[in-house]
Protein backbone atom coordinates (compact mmCIF):
# COMPACT_ATOMS: atom_id res chain seq x y z
CA UNK A 1 0.00 0.00 0.00
CA UNK A 2 1.14 3.03 -0.62
CA UNK A 3 1.17 6.07 2.44
CA UNK A 4 -0.96 9.04 2.84
CA UNK A 5 -0.22 11.04 -0.14
CA UNK A 6 -0.72 13.62 -2.91
CA UNK A 7 1.85 16.71 -3.51
CA UNK A 8 0.53 20.64 -3.14
CA UNK A 9 0.76 20.62 -7.17
CA UNK A 10 -2.72 18.87 -7.40
CA UNK A 11 -4.39 21.25 -5.36
CA UNK A 12 -4.49 24.17 -8.42
CA UNK A 13 -7.78 24.87 -7.58
CA UNK A 14 -10.01 26.28 -4.67
CA UNK A 15 -11.29 24.05 -2.44
CA UNK A 16 -14.76 25.53 -3.09
CA UNK A 17 -16.63 26.56 -5.94
CA UNK A 18 -20.34 27.36 -5.40
CA UNK A 19 -21.20 28.75 -8.50
CA UNK A 20 -20.60 26.04 -10.88
CA UNK A 21 -23.62 25.60 -13.02
CA UNK A 22 -24.03 21.82 -13.65
CA UNK A 23 -24.38 22.01 -17.60
CA UNK A 24 -21.69 23.85 -18.19
CA UNK A 25 -19.30 21.88 -16.41
CA UNK A 26 -18.82 19.48 -19.11
CA UNK A 27 -19.05 19.24 -23.00
CA UNK A 28 -22.70 19.50 -24.38
CA UNK A 29 -23.10 16.00 -25.84
CA UNK A 30 -25.74 15.03 -28.58
CA UNK A 31 -28.44 14.14 -25.52
CA UNK A 32 -30.39 16.95 -23.94
CA UNK A 33 -31.47 16.18 -20.40
CA UNK A 34 -35.08 17.95 -19.73
CA UNK A 35 -35.28 19.25 -16.77
CA UNK A 36 -35.75 22.89 -15.58
CA UNK A 37 -33.04 25.34 -16.57
CA UNK A 38 -30.54 25.90 -13.58
CA UNK A 39 -30.44 29.37 -12.33
CA UNK A 40 -26.90 30.78 -12.99
CA UNK A 41 -26.40 31.59 -9.06
CA UNK A 42 -24.88 30.07 -5.46
CA UNK A 43 -26.58 28.43 -3.32
CA UNK A 44 -27.81 30.91 -0.27
CA UNK A 45 -25.63 31.07 2.53
CA UNK A 46 -27.48 29.36 5.10
CA UNK A 47 -28.10 26.63 2.89
CA UNK A 48 -24.83 26.27 2.19
CA UNK A 49 -23.97 25.63 5.97
CA UNK A 50 -26.24 23.43 6.35
CA UNK A 51 -25.12 21.28 3.86
CA UNK A 52 -21.44 21.49 4.84
CA UNK A 53 -22.36 20.21 8.29
CA UNK A 54 -24.06 17.38 7.01
CA UNK A 55 -20.48 16.48 4.68
CA UNK A 56 -18.19 16.92 7.74
CA UNK A 57 -20.64 14.87 10.14
CA UNK A 58 -20.42 11.89 7.15
CA UNK A 59 -16.99 12.41 6.94
CA UNK A 60 -16.17 11.78 10.32
CA UNK A 61 -18.89 9.11 10.95
CA UNK A 62 -16.72 6.74 7.65
CA UNK A 63 -12.98 8.18 8.99
CA UNK A 64 -13.10 10.00 5.29
CA UNK A 65 -10.36 12.61 5.32
CA UNK A 66 -11.95 14.11 1.95
CA UNK A 67 -15.16 14.67 0.07
CA UNK A 68 -16.11 16.03 -3.11
CA UNK A 69 -20.26 16.72 -3.19
CA UNK A 70 -22.29 18.45 -5.57
CA UNK A 71 -25.97 20.26 -4.92
CA UNK A 72 -28.03 21.44 -8.30
CA UNK A 73 -30.93 23.38 -7.45
CA UNK A 74 -32.20 24.48 -10.65
CA UNK A 75 -34.76 27.43 -8.62
CA UNK A 76 -32.33 28.44 -6.06
CA UNK A 77 -28.38 27.36 -7.20
CA UNK A 78 -25.25 25.38 -7.15
CA UNK A 79 -22.88 23.81 -4.37
CA UNK A 80 -19.66 22.47 -5.66
CA UNK A 81 -17.41 21.83 -2.94
CA UNK A 82 -14.11 19.41 -2.30
CA UNK A 83 -13.79 19.15 1.67
CA UNK A 84 -10.69 18.15 3.44
CA UNK A 85 -7.69 16.58 2.83
CA UNK A 86 -6.51 13.58 0.57
CA UNK A 87 -5.09 12.44 4.21
CA UNK A 88 -4.12 13.29 7.27
CA UNK A 89 -1.81 16.70 6.36
CA UNK A 90 -2.10 15.89 2.43
CA UNK A 91 -3.11 18.56 -0.16
CA UNK A 92 -6.56 19.98 -0.43
CA UNK A 93 -9.25 17.85 -2.18
CA UNK A 94 -10.83 19.84 -5.00
CA UNK A 95 -13.45 19.34 -7.09
CA UNK A 96 -11.97 18.76 -10.35
CA UNK A 97 -10.41 15.11 -8.71
CA UNK A 98 -11.63 12.21 -10.57
CA UNK A 99 -12.83 9.06 -8.35
CA UNK A 100 -14.47 5.30 -8.53
CA UNK A 101 -18.09 5.84 -9.69
CA UNK A 102 -18.61 2.24 -7.47
CA UNK A 103 -22.36 0.95 -7.82
CA UNK A 104 -23.73 4.05 -10.38
CA UNK A 105 -21.80 1.97 -13.09
CA UNK A 106 -24.16 -0.49 -12.86
CA UNK A 107 -26.53 1.65 -14.13
CA UNK A 108 -24.40 2.53 -17.03
CA UNK A 109 -24.23 -0.72 -18.04
CA UNK A 110 -27.95 -1.19 -17.48
CA UNK A 111 -28.34 2.07 -20.29
CA UNK A 112 -26.91 0.20 -22.48
CA UNK A 113 -28.89 -3.12 -22.38
CA UNK A 114 -31.97 -0.96 -22.41
CA UNK A 115 -30.75 0.76 -25.74
CA UNK A 116 -29.91 -2.00 -27.29
CA UNK A 117 -33.27 -3.50 -26.67
CA UNK A 118 -34.72 -0.31 -27.40
CA UNK A 119 -32.35 -0.83 -31.11
CA UNK A 120 -34.30 -4.36 -31.34
CA UNK A 121 -31.25 -5.92 -30.92
CA UNK A 122 -32.33 -7.92 -28.17
CA UNK A 123 -35.45 -8.30 -25.78
CA UNK A 124 -34.97 -7.44 -21.62
CA UNK A 125 -37.34 -10.21 -21.37
CA UNK A 126 -35.14 -12.50 -23.02
CA UNK A 127 -33.23 -14.96 -20.65
CA UNK A 128 -29.89 -14.35 -19.39
CA UNK A 129 -28.39 -18.17 -21.51
CA UNK A 130 -29.35 -16.73 -24.74
CA UNK A 131 -26.36 -14.20 -24.62
CA UNK A 132 -23.79 -15.22 -21.53
CA UNK A 133 -22.97 -19.11 -22.32
CA UNK A 134 -22.22 -21.79 -19.43
CA UNK A 135 -25.43 -20.73 -17.62
CA UNK A 136 -27.13 -24.18 -17.76
CA UNK A 137 -30.11 -23.96 -15.24
CA UNK A 138 -30.61 -20.27 -15.32
CA UNK A 139 -32.77 -20.07 -18.37
CA UNK A 140 -35.24 -18.62 -15.86
CA UNK A 141 -33.64 -15.19 -15.36
CA UNK A 142 -34.32 -12.46 -17.80
CA UNK A 143 -32.68 -9.51 -18.71
CA UNK A 144 -34.86 -7.58 -17.26
CA UNK A 145 -34.15 -9.11 -14.02
CA UNK A 146 -30.47 -8.72 -14.23
CA UNK A 147 -31.09 -5.22 -13.86
CA UNK A 148 -34.19 -4.90 -11.51
CA UNK A 149 -31.93 -6.68 -8.88
CA UNK A 150 -34.28 -9.94 -8.67
CA UNK A 151 -32.25 -12.63 -10.49
CA UNK A 152 -31.98 -13.72 -6.99
CA UNK A 153 -28.25 -14.24 -7.92
CA UNK A 154 -25.62 -13.53 -4.83
CA UNK A 155 -23.32 -11.28 -4.85
CA UNK A 156 -19.86 -12.23 -5.83
CA UNK A 157 -18.51 -9.18 -3.52
CA UNK A 158 -19.48 -11.53 -0.34
CA UNK A 159 -16.94 -14.02 -0.86
CA UNK A 160 -13.79 -11.82 -2.89
CA UNK A 161 -13.53 -8.68 -0.93
CA UNK A 162 -11.30 -10.31 1.52
CA UNK A 163 -8.88 -11.14 -1.18
CA UNK A 164 -9.43 -7.77 -3.05
CA UNK A 165 -8.29 -6.03 0.14
CA UNK A 166 -5.23 -8.10 0.61
CA UNK A 167 -4.45 -7.96 -3.44
CA UNK A 168 -6.19 -4.94 -5.14
CA UNK A 169 -3.96 -5.14 -7.91
CA UNK A 170 -4.93 -8.29 -9.41
CA UNK A 171 -6.61 -8.11 -12.42
CA UNK A 172 -10.22 -10.31 -12.71
CA UNK A 173 -11.81 -12.06 -15.54
CA UNK A 174 -15.84 -10.96 -15.09
CA UNK A 175 -16.81 -14.83 -15.89
CA UNK A 176 -14.88 -15.68 -12.63
CA UNK A 177 -16.59 -12.90 -10.96
CA UNK A 178 -19.32 -14.40 -12.13
CA UNK A 179 -18.78 -17.80 -11.37
CA UNK A 180 -18.59 -16.81 -7.66
CA UNK A 181 -21.67 -15.20 -7.55
CA UNK A 182 -23.58 -18.30 -8.94
CA UNK A 183 -21.72 -20.83 -6.84
CA UNK A 184 -23.48 -19.03 -3.98
CA UNK A 185 -27.13 -20.08 -2.87
CA UNK A 186 -29.76 -17.94 -4.84
CA UNK A 187 -31.12 -15.44 -2.16
CA UNK A 188 -34.20 -15.77 -3.89
CA UNK A 189 -36.38 -17.40 -6.99
CA UNK A 190 -35.70 -14.75 -10.39
CA UNK A 191 -39.00 -12.39 -9.96
CA UNK A 192 -39.76 -12.62 -6.64
CA UNK A 193 -37.70 -10.21 -4.63
CA UNK A 194 -34.89 -7.37 -4.72
CA UNK A 195 -31.34 -8.33 -3.88
CA UNK A 196 -28.54 -5.78 -4.29
CA UNK A 197 -26.08 -8.16 -6.01
CA UNK A 198 -23.01 -7.26 -8.45
CA UNK A 199 -22.87 -10.53 -10.47
CA UNK A 200 -26.31 -9.29 -12.16
CA UNK A 201 -24.34 -6.52 -13.63
CA UNK A 202 -21.60 -8.42 -14.41
CA UNK A 203 -24.21 -10.60 -16.13
CA UNK A 204 -25.88 -7.90 -18.11
CA UNK A 205 -22.26 -6.59 -18.87
CA UNK A 206 -21.50 -9.50 -20.69
CA UNK A 207 -24.67 -10.18 -22.08
CA UNK A 208 -24.27 -6.25 -23.46
CA UNK A 209 -21.06 -7.52 -25.01
CA UNK A 210 -22.49 -10.10 -27.19
CA UNK A 211 -25.62 -8.59 -28.33
CA UNK A 212 -23.37 -5.65 -29.64
CA UNK A 213 -20.00 -7.26 -30.42
CA UNK A 214 -18.20 -4.75 -28.18
CA UNK A 215 -16.28 -4.51 -25.63
CA UNK A 216 -18.72 -2.58 -22.81
CA UNK A 217 -16.14 -0.08 -21.80
CA UNK A 218 -16.73 0.86 -25.82
CA UNK A 219 -20.62 0.60 -25.63
CA UNK A 220 -20.51 2.78 -22.40
CA UNK A 221 -18.49 5.30 -24.26
CA UNK A 222 -20.83 5.18 -27.17
CA UNK A 223 -24.63 4.95 -26.06
CA UNK A 224 -23.98 6.85 -22.31
CA UNK A 225 -21.23 9.22 -21.74
CA UNK A 226 -20.18 10.81 -25.27
CA UNK A 227 -24.09 11.49 -25.80
CA UNK A 228 -23.98 13.10 -22.37
CA UNK A 229 -20.91 15.05 -23.12
CA UNK A 230 -19.33 13.44 -19.93
CA UNK A 231 -15.66 14.08 -20.45
CA UNK A 232 -14.27 13.14 -17.23
CA UNK A 233 -16.43 9.77 -17.02
CA UNK A 234 -15.37 5.53 -18.38
CA UNK A 235 -14.76 2.46 -17.92
CA UNK A 236 -10.75 1.80 -18.01
CA UNK A 237 -9.02 -0.45 -18.69
CA UNK A 238 -8.19 -3.34 -15.88
CA UNK A 239 -4.43 -2.74 -15.57
CA UNK A 240 -4.17 -1.30 -11.95
CA UNK A 241 -4.11 2.47 -11.58
CA UNK A 242 -5.10 5.58 -10.28
CA UNK A 243 -9.00 6.75 -11.51
CA UNK A 244 -6.98 9.32 -13.29
CA UNK A 245 -3.94 11.71 -13.79
CA UNK A 246 -5.55 13.99 -10.59
CA UNK A 247 -7.54 11.74 -8.62
CA UNK A 248 -9.43 11.64 -5.27
CA UNK A 249 -7.11 9.65 -2.91
CA UNK A 250 -9.20 6.32 -1.54
CA UNK A 251 -9.31 4.31 1.77
CA UNK A 252 -10.67 1.45 2.92
CA UNK A 253 -10.75 1.14 6.96
CA UNK A 254 -10.33 -2.50 8.13
CA UNK A 255 -11.72 -4.29 11.24
CA UNK A 256 -9.39 -6.44 13.43
CA UNK A 257 -10.23 -9.54 14.87
CA UNK A 258 -11.67 -7.41 18.02
CA UNK A 259 -14.04 -5.89 15.43
CA UNK A 260 -12.14 -2.31 15.89
CA UNK A 261 -12.21 -0.17 12.66
CA UNK A 262 -8.68 1.37 11.72
CA UNK A 263 -9.61 4.55 11.22
CA UNK A 264 -6.09 6.23 11.88
CA UNK A 265 -4.09 4.52 9.19
CA UNK A 266 -6.46 2.99 6.60
CA UNK A 267 -5.13 0.97 3.66
CA UNK A 268 -4.70 3.69 0.48
CA UNK A 269 -6.62 1.62 -2.44
CA UNK A 270 -6.50 4.21 -5.03
CA UNK A 271 -4.23 2.25 -7.44
CA UNK A 272 -6.05 -1.12 -7.95
CA UNK A 273 -7.45 -2.69 -11.15
CA UNK A 274 -10.86 -1.55 -12.24
CA UNK A 275 -12.11 -5.30 -13.49
CA UNK A 276 -13.44 -6.28 -9.45
CA UNK A 277 -15.96 -3.70 -10.14
CA UNK A 278 -16.45 -4.58 -13.78
CA UNK A 279 -19.67 -3.77 -15.18
CA UNK A 280 -21.31 -3.71 -11.56
CA UNK A 281 -18.68 -0.70 -10.41
CA UNK A 282 -15.37 -0.09 -12.57
CA UNK A 283 -16.13 3.57 -14.23
CA UNK A 284 -14.24 6.65 -12.85
CA UNK A 285 -15.99 10.07 -13.30
CA UNK A 286 -16.01 13.64 -11.70
CA UNK A 287 -18.30 15.41 -9.35
CA UNK A 288 -20.33 17.39 -12.21
CA UNK A 289 -19.77 14.42 -14.57
CA UNK A 290 -21.85 12.40 -11.95
CA UNK A 291 -24.55 15.13 -11.19
CA UNK A 292 -25.18 15.50 -14.90
CA UNK A 293 -25.78 11.76 -15.27
CA UNK A 294 -28.24 11.72 -12.53
CA UNK A 295 -30.30 13.83 -14.08
CA UNK A 296 -30.17 11.93 -17.19
CA UNK A 297 -30.99 8.52 -15.68
CA UNK A 298 -33.62 10.01 -13.55
CA UNK A 299 -35.05 11.89 -16.53
CA UNK A 300 -34.67 9.45 -19.12
CA UNK A 301 -32.46 10.92 -21.37
CA UNK A 302 -31.25 8.38 -23.48
CA UNK A 303 -34.04 5.88 -24.06
CA UNK A 304 -37.28 6.37 -26.61
CA UNK A 305 -40.06 8.52 -24.40
CA UNK A 306 -42.20 6.16 -22.84
CA UNK A 307 -40.01 3.28 -22.02
CA UNK A 308 -40.68 0.66 -19.46
CA UNK A 309 -37.18 1.11 -17.75
CA UNK A 310 -38.82 1.86 -14.64
CA UNK A 311 -42.41 1.35 -15.08
CA UNK A 312 -42.51 -1.60 -12.50
CA UNK A 313 -40.35 -0.54 -9.19
CA UNK A 314 -39.94 -3.15 -6.78
CA UNK A 315 -39.11 -2.99 -2.75
CA UNK A 316 -35.91 -3.16 -1.86
CA UNK A 317 -36.79 -4.67 1.29
CA UNK A 318 -39.23 -5.32 4.20
CA UNK A 319 -37.45 -3.37 6.90
CA UNK A 320 -37.10 -0.28 4.33
CA UNK A 321 -39.45 2.25 3.77
CA UNK A 322 -42.00 2.21 1.49
CA UNK A 323 -40.89 5.34 -0.84
CA UNK A 324 -37.53 3.03 -1.57
CA UNK A 325 -37.64 1.30 -4.67
CA UNK A 326 -35.78 -0.42 -7.20
CA UNK A 327 -35.84 -0.98 -10.95
CA UNK A 328 -33.71 -0.84 -14.33
CA UNK A 329 -30.71 -0.43 -12.18
CA UNK A 330 -31.55 1.91 -10.11
CA UNK A 331 -33.39 3.01 -7.43
CA UNK A 332 -36.23 5.81 -6.48
CA UNK A 333 -36.32 7.10 -2.98
CA UNK A 334 -39.69 9.42 -2.74
CA UNK A 335 -39.37 11.72 -6.34
CA UNK A 336 -35.46 10.92 -6.47
CA UNK A 337 -34.13 8.55 -9.12
CA UNK A 338 -30.43 7.70 -8.93
CA UNK A 339 -27.82 5.19 -7.99
CA UNK A 340 -25.11 4.65 -4.63
CA UNK A 341 -22.84 2.17 -3.40
CA UNK A 342 -19.28 1.76 -2.81
CA UNK A 343 -15.70 0.70 -4.60
CA UNK A 344 -12.62 -0.12 -2.45
CA UNK A 345 -11.54 3.39 -1.51
CA UNK A 346 -14.88 5.25 -1.88
CA UNK A 347 -18.52 5.71 -0.84
CA UNK A 348 -20.77 7.59 -3.44
CA UNK A 349 -24.23 8.20 -4.13
CA UNK A 350 -26.01 10.49 -7.10
CA UNK A 351 -29.77 11.17 -7.27
CA UNK A 352 -32.00 13.64 -9.29
CA UNK A 353 -35.57 14.48 -9.64
CA UNK A 354 -36.55 14.43 -13.14
CA UNK A 355 -39.30 16.96 -12.13
CA UNK A 356 -37.56 19.66 -10.20
CA UNK A 357 -34.26 18.73 -11.77
CA UNK A 358 -32.54 18.56 -8.49
CA UNK A 359 -29.43 16.64 -8.35
CA UNK A 360 -27.60 15.38 -5.57
CA UNK A 361 -23.71 13.78 -6.41
CA UNK A 362 -21.51 12.58 -3.26
CA UNK A 363 -18.16 10.84 -2.51
CA UNK A 364 -16.29 9.93 0.78
CA UNK A 365 -13.24 8.88 0.29
CA UNK A 366 -13.37 5.94 2.73
CA UNK A 367 -15.34 2.73 1.84
CA UNK A 368 -15.03 0.76 4.90
CA UNK A 369 -18.27 1.79 6.59
CA UNK A 370 -21.79 0.99 5.20
CA UNK A 371 -22.65 1.18 1.91
CA UNK A 372 -26.00 2.71 1.97
CA UNK A 373 -23.89 6.29 3.61
CA UNK A 374 -23.87 7.36 -0.14
CA UNK A 375 -27.60 7.14 -0.65
CA UNK A 376 -28.03 8.52 3.45
CA UNK A 377 -25.75 11.46 2.67
CA UNK A 378 -27.31 12.34 -0.82
CA UNK A 379 -31.05 12.04 0.75
CA UNK A 380 -29.93 14.66 3.70
CA UNK A 381 -28.22 17.12 1.15
CA UNK A 382 -31.53 16.69 -0.96
CA UNK A 383 -33.73 17.65 2.14
CA UNK A 384 -31.78 20.13 2.88
CA UNK A 385 -31.58 21.71 -0.40
CA UNK A 386 -35.20 20.71 -1.02
CA UNK A 387 -35.97 23.77 1.17
CA UNK A 388 -33.59 26.41 -0.63
CA UNK A 389 -35.58 29.59 -1.71
CA UNK A 390 -35.89 30.39 -4.68
CA UNK A 391 -33.75 33.00 -6.49
CA UNK A 392 -35.22 36.39 -7.83
CA UNK A 393 -37.49 35.62 -10.51
CA UNK A 394 -37.62 31.74 -9.65
CA UNK A 395 -40.40 29.75 -7.93
CA UNK A 396 -39.65 26.83 -5.77
CA UNK A 397 -41.10 23.75 -6.47
CA UNK A 398 -44.08 22.60 -3.51
CA UNK A 399 -43.40 18.84 -3.32
CA UNK A 400 -41.69 17.34 -0.52
CA UNK A 401 -39.47 14.41 0.12
CA UNK A 402 -40.73 11.76 2.53
CA UNK A 403 -37.67 11.97 4.87
CA UNK A 404 -36.45 14.55 6.87
CA UNK A 405 -32.53 15.59 7.13
CA UNK A 406 -32.33 14.42 10.73
CA UNK A 407 -33.47 11.17 9.82
CA UNK A 408 -30.78 10.45 7.39
CA UNK A 409 -28.35 12.11 9.60
CA UNK A 410 -28.84 9.64 12.49
CA UNK A 411 -28.98 6.98 9.76
CA UNK A 412 -25.12 7.92 9.13
CA UNK A 413 -24.19 8.14 12.71
CA UNK A 414 -25.95 5.07 13.56
CA UNK A 415 -23.52 3.37 11.59
CA UNK A 416 -21.03 5.18 12.15
CA UNK A 417 -17.44 3.12 12.35
CA UNK A 418 -15.11 6.07 13.40
CA UNK A 419 -15.57 8.60 16.48
CA UNK A 420 -15.12 12.36 15.98
CA UNK A 421 -10.81 13.02 17.40
CA UNK A 422 -10.82 13.49 21.07
CA UNK A 423 -10.97 16.81 22.26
Amino acid sequence: MRAWRRSAAIAIAGASVLAVILSGCTPEGSVSVNVPAQVDAPLPEATVTELQNAVTAAMTATGSTGAIVGVWAPWSGTWVSGMGTQGPGGAEVTTDLAFRAGDVTGAMTCDVLYRLAADGKASMSDPVTNWVSNLPGYEDITLRQLCDGTSGLASYTSVLDGQVAKNPERVWNPRELMTYGIASPRTNAPGVAFSDSATDYVLAGLAAERIANEPLSQLIADRVTEPLGLGATGLPDPAPADPAAASLSGYWSQQNAEGAWNCTDPGDYTDMSSSYGGAAAGAVTNITDMGRYAQALATGALLPAGNDRFAAPVPVGGDQPTWFTAAGGAFQAGSLIGQYGSAPGYLVGAFADPTTGMSIAVVLNNSGGNKTTGAWLAWELAAIASKAPAAQGQTAPQAGLPWTAEQMRDNIAGNAICAPPAG
